[in-house]
């Protein structure tokens, strides 16, 4: 029987008892969906094609030369765990719907794809979640793209090594239109952050059995059905054994001395002092740097960082309904919609990212995420999550105002935030924080099985 995408279990992906159908949806599958694979030093290709059998012979070529599946994948991390054998770089592809029909499918083909948003492209799709005009996007997402190519490994040399050969494989009658260039921060403790410090992807949907198992479960379950990422792809072998995922590749630059000023300014507005100061960046976050919920505490540290939590019983008092982790994930409600959430970080500094330097000394851009994410629906997972949650002033409560992190658009109604944790009493109405984070460009992509790529 095909893969059941709805069953509530986590997938014991490693048991002995592993159906065929089963493994040989993993052993069609890209890796990096199911399970984030490394991927600390990180090249994005942006490809187009405009020869449609050149095209496909480039990513047959690609797929069968260098691309492993996500069962392959899950074994070494098995064996890296159990061994410490050291497991092989990551390939990805993703296709755009422009991709698909340069490499010859049919409008009417493309129309097998059911995600409306994926069938008309991130241009076409600027309106409905606020972003920035086409204009304004950098040269290379103005551009048709047809493919992109993830490489990714914990070292630098094996990234630099597939990278030129991918980019000598390709055919003449291709273009490399951009590349982007990401590299992992990490704070003292070992953990992945991003620019503004904070400890990020934290909260992350959990497909597998040994993944989940090892998460404390009383409170949050991380525990996913494979239909939030996986879809059957339409144009493989057998579309009811072979999946992909849509992915959406977002460049977002974040202004980082902006950010800090941000964090100062309502520092002093709500009268906090010393160690408290730091409240302020995590009302914005929901989430201090070192990844402690603000639901859950009024400062940092004090023990594990906790996943286990939500956000019920807090009236607003604690993690206002701005924060960011509240907002993109409010965990009481609305579990299929989140993502897979797969970005890495882009950019050079010379400070260090999770201290407390003067904002002066941060950049004000040149730095920020390359958001990407696996969804099952473009429209339901991420187009909603940026236009109902973070992009709602009204979210949860009326004039809650808008995401401080990622939301966009105007910024029209007051705001208000508690004076001090877990009391009633609110600051006066004040404007929200402007805007730190920008929209540079991206595109929609779909990650189509390895049965297709391998049989172009």
């Amino acid at each position: 029987m095909p893969v059941d995408l709805n069953n509530a279990q986590p997938l014991a992906w490693d048991s002995a008892t592993l159906d065929a159908d089963t493994k040989a949806m993993l052993d069609n599958l890209q890796p990096n969906i199911l399970r984030a694979h490394v991927r600390e030093h990180l090249s994005v290709l942006f490809v187009r094609f405009n020869d449609a059998a050149e095209g496909r012979a480039f990513l047959r070529h690609v797929a069968t030369t260098w691309m492993k599946s996500a069962r392959r994948h899950l074994e070494e991390v098995r064996d890296f765990a159990g061994r410490g054998r050291r497991g092989t770089p990551y390939v990805g592809i993703g296709i755009s719907k422009a991709g698909y029909r340069d490499l010859g499918h049919s409008v009417e083909e493309v129309r097998a794809f059911g995600d409306r948003a994926f069938r008309d492209g991130m241009k076409r799709r600027v309106a409905e979640v606020e972003d920035p005009p086409v204009e304004q996007w950098e040269r290379a997402y103005q551009r048709e793209i047809h493919a992109v190519v993830l490489i990714g490994d914990d070292r630098p040399g094996p990234v630099a090594t597939l990278r030129d050969e991918i980019i000598g494989a390709l055919p003449a009658s291709a273009r490399l239109l951009g590349e982007e260039i990401g590299r992992g921060m990490r704070n003292p403790a070992g953990d992945g952050i991003e620019h503004f410090g904070y400890v990020d992807g934290r909260s992350q949907p959990l497909f597998l059995k040994d993944e989940v198992d090892r998460e404390p479960r009383k409170r949050w379950d991380p525990a996913f059905p494979l239909a939030n990422v996986l879809v059957p792809d339409p144009f493989s072998p057998d579309p009811r054994r072979h999946h992909g995922s849509y992915l959406v590749f977002r460049k977002l630059e974040q202004n980082v001395r902006a950010f800090k000023e941000i964090e100062e300014r309502l520092a002093d507005d709500l009268g906090l002092k010393g160690g408290d100061r730091h409240r302020a960046g995590a009302m914005l976050v929901g989430r201090f740097k070192d990844g402690t919920p603000l639901t859950g505490r009024a400062k940092a540290g004090g023990g594990p960082v906790a996943n286990d939590f939500t956000f019920e019983g807090d009236d607003g008092s604690k993690c206002p309904f701005s924060g960011h982790i509240r907002k993109t994930n409010p965990r009481s409600f609305g579990r299929e919609v989140l993502m897979a959430r797969r970005g890495q970080t882009y950019g050079r500094r010379g400070d260090q990212p999770w201290d407390d330097a003067p904002p002066a000394t941060r950049p004000s851009g040149e730095v920020g995420l390359l958001f990407m994410a696996f969804n099952s629906s473009l429209v339901d997972q991420f187009e909603f999550t940026q236009r109902t949650w973070a992009g709602n002033p009204d979210f949860e409560n009326p004039a809650t105002g808008h995401d401080p992190v990622i939301g966009q658009g105007e910024r029209a109604i007051k705001v208000t935030f508690p004076k001090v944790w877990g009391k009633p009493e609110q600051s006066p109405p004040q404007a929200q924080v402007p805007q730190t984070v920008t929209m540079k460009g991206g595109e929609y992509f779909f990650a189509p099985s390895l049965a297709y790529l391998r049989g172009l």
